[in-house]
């Protein structure tokens, strides 16, 4: 199976300039990703996931600085991948806003009701609660940035005169709360009984309505 070697900000720590080294880290980082899985960020120790990935703990000092830095560089991983399907420009010659808006949301919808996905948040929620500084990184990385995302789509719809948006970021905000209720159910283990066309009904509902505020008067 192939995997990107994402860009991570790890700062004071070597990246690795060969192919040999990348695959090096990457194994480090995803032994540690199925391991804090497994059994928790504190159940698990550096000699763990040296013994899981091979290598020494040396390398995970000179890639990631130690074990905090790993789960950091474990949140970027994921997040590269979980939204680089989520967070896509607007292409008015690929289709209409409403659909954008609306394909956007199931494809949240869709990553976020995957179990590693939900568990590693459970796992992101219980750290950031031990470390304000992980947690505001998180954010920023995480809810902001997709948050901005989307601003940046409805910005541009505004200047196209697709619709009226003066506040792009409250805006985005205000679209992403469509699908919160559903995500707290997903997190705190509330079975979600909606069909896939029941949550497609919502979301499409939810979105005219969103558009029905930007009109222009």
């Amino acid at each position: 199976m192939q995997h990107p070697f994402p860009h991570i900000e790890t700062s004071g720590c070597d990246m690795p300039h060969t192919r040999r080294g990348q695959e090096r880290r990457l194994a480090l980082l995803l032994s540690a990703n199925t391991l804090f899985l497994e059994r928790g960020y504190d159940a698990v120790s550096l000699d763990d996931i040296v013994q899981h990935a091979g290598g020494s703990k040396a390398s995970i000092y000179k890639y990631f600085g130690g074990k905090e830095g790993l789960f950091t560089a474990i949140c970027d991983y994921r997040r590269e991948l979980f939204f680089k399907d989520i967070c896509v420009a607007y292409d008015p010659d690929h289709g209409d806003f409403r659909s954008y808006l609306i394909h956007t949301l199931l494809n949240f919808h869709r990553h976020i009701k995957k179990e590693d996905h939900t568990a590693f948040m459970r796992l992101v929620i219980e750290q950031s609660q031990k470390n304000p500084e992980l947690a505001f990184y998180l954010h920023e990385k995480g809810p902001k940035h997709i948050q901005l995302a989307i601003a940046n789509a409805l910005e541009n719809a505004h200047k196209l005169g697709v619709l009226k948006c003066e506040n792009p970021l409250f805006s985005a905000q205000l679209y992403f709360g469509i699908l919160r209720n559903l995500e707290w159910k997903i997190l705190m283990g509330i079975p979600v009984l909606e069909t896939d066309q029941e949550t497609i009904e919502y979301i499409s509902y939810s979105v005219d309505r969103f558009l029905d505020g930007h009109q222009k008067v």
